[in-house]
């Protein structure tokens, strides 16, 4: 993913003040943590300073956004087995082989997924160029309701062995 640079090609400089306030020197604008994660999302660079310090607390900030998105409870990306993991290796002698592991895993994960939805776009497009194929499903309601109709055929096989009140196509009044 290339990072989006503002017009000189530098990050855009986020300022966070004492009363815990982020301002987009970028925007001329105060941001949120939400709109920090949105930028990230987008690709767009930037690097967080204290106001006062000047001290780049951008680790800080992304891990509080981190934090934020796992506290939603909502689809987590980082496992409870992991994050022990992770806090494991604090003070470990594997501490600085860590970081440059994770990045590189990470970076080849993010490299084999736009892979993967490159090929699908391009076997989309392939299809809608070509028509429907022969025998394939035009949508996939079509491949949905064709799936329900095997799976209950399938059952109708298993339930009309024996089983009292099924019915197998012979009624016994």
């Amino acid at each position: 993913m290339t990072k989006a640079k503002n017009k000189q090609g530098e990050p855009t400089i986020i300022k966070k003040y004492a009363n815990r306030r982020l301002y987009d020197t970028g925007r001329s604008s105060y941001v949120t943590l939400e709109d920090l994660c949105e930028m990230v999302k987008e690709g767009h660079d930037f690097v967080v300073k204290d106001a006062k310090s000047g001290e780049d607390i951008t680790r800080s900030v992304l891990t509080q956004i981190i934090l934020d998105q796992e506290s939603k409870g909502e689809d987590n990306l980082l496992p409870i087995s992991f994050l022990r993991n992770l806090i494991s290796f604090y003070g470990d002698s594997v501490q600085q082989v860590v970081p440059n592991y994770l990045e590189t895993t990470l970076n080849m994960f993010v490299e084999n997924q736009e892979r993967v939805r490159a090929q699908i776009n391009k076997s989309f497009e392939g299809m809608n160029m070509q028509g429907s194929i022969p025998g394939m499903p035009s949508s996939l309601e079509e491949l949905n309701r064709q799936n329900m109709e095997m799976f209950e055929r399938t059952m109708k096989m298993f339930t009309s062995f024996g089983v009292p009140g099924a019915q197998n196509g012979s009624k016994d009044d």
